[in-house]
């Protein structure tokens, strides 16, 4: 498992590189209101691609460019899931606080993932059954237990209406925990759980490369990770509640679904 985080962390540096570089002379296009992809977008994938599928021939691969979410289509037992701009939003209007997400799915199972942040150069990296880690040492999720003490995080759609059950939901946390945080990358959000920034995040409307690798940090760093209405988190249909402890998952499951 070391050689397939090593390579994707050299990947996503390199993606992150690019992003950088890019950041200063982006030549954007709306992909849908509000929802904008931009040459850096395009280019860090390439990159990401080639050196994934260049150490690793014969594995499958999945980017947010290709805007498809089914099974692998070779049907190897290996597949790449790369975000390799996650906080397309802030980064087009330059704030600070997006992210390359990459993750290893195996027979339907994530069991390595790598997000990392070229902005303060942080990178977050599990592999299943051996912790989480931010830049080599170990982290743990804050083990916050109660709504009343937690800092959640929470994404929403580009395009949400006042009365949706997303903006109730988000309502409703803002009344029972300590803060509320929309921050714009689901990757940093998931990384920022693992590593006790946050105590909770939530969302409903995410992609499979959103939260592939982010997902595999919280659990690896000691948090819970379940479907946003309770019960298994399925990887298919990312709705999904992650948390530092479990009885702050069953509190906020409780709150996120008392509507």
């Amino acid at each position: 498992m070391a050689s397939f985080l090593q390579v994707a962390e050299q990947a996503a540096r390199g993606g992150g590189a690019i992003l950088l570089e890019y950041q200063h002379r982006i030549t954007s296009r709306e992909k849908g209101p509000r929802d904008l992809v931009t040459e850096a977008d395009l280019a860090s994938q390439r990159h990401i691609r080639e050196i994934l599928l260049s150490e690793f021939r014969g594995h499958d691969f999945l980017g947010e460019e290709d805007d498809a979410q089914g099974p692998p289509a070779s049907g190897c037992d290996y597949r790449w899931i790369v975000d390799p701009l996650d906080g397309t939003l802030n980064y087009v209007h330059g704030l600070q606080a997006y992210a390359v997400s990459i993750a290893l799915e195996h027979c339907g199972e994530i069991v390595a993932g790598v997000v990392f942040d070229p902005i303060l150069n942080e990178c977050y990296a599990a592999a299943k059954g051996e912790g989480a880690r931010l830049n080599g040492k170990p982290i743990k999720v804050s083990g916050c237990r109660t709504a009343g003490s937690a800092l959640v995080a929470a994404s929403l759609p580009a395009l949400v209406d006042r009365h949706s059950l997303e903006v109730v939901r988000f309502l409703a946390t803002l009344e029972a925990c300590q803060g509320v945080r929309r921050l714009g990358s689901a990757a940093l959000n998931l990384a920022y759980v693992a590593a006790g920034r946050l105590d909770a995040y939530w969302a409903t409307s995410v992609k499979i490369w959103d939260i592939a690798a982010g997902v595999l940090l919280v659990r690896e760093a000691g948090g819970r990770v379940t479907h946003v209405g309770g019960g298994t988190f399925d990887l298919r249909y990312p709705e999904l509640l992650a948390t530092a402890s479990e009885p702050l998952n069953r509190e906020l499951i409780g709150i996120l679904n008392a509507t």
